[in-house]
């Protein structure tokens, strides 16, 4: 998927869980809301194979809908 960074016009594809985490703790623009903790939270048992992919994706999504970046799905 694509999302907008926090610099206005800049999109970043996010290919992997963990690309996913690293965006979540490093670029994501709203460091609170509970979206974002489980998202967080979800990557990490992704990563350490307690749960699928898609778990990873859909909690990311929840918590750009919650932070309101903009994503593209691809």
């Amino acid at each position: 998927m694509t999302f907008e960074t926090m610099k206005l016009g800049q999109v970043r594809v996010v290919s992997s869980t963990d690309e996913a985490a690293h965006v979540l703790v490093t670029q994501w623009p709203v460091r609170t809301g509970r979206a974002w903790r489980r998202a967080q939270a979800v990557c990490l048992e992704v990563l350490e194979g307690k749960k699928e992919p898609a778990a990873a994706r859909d909690a990311f999504l929840k918590a750009a809908e919650e932070a309101g970046v903009f994503i593209r799905a691809t």
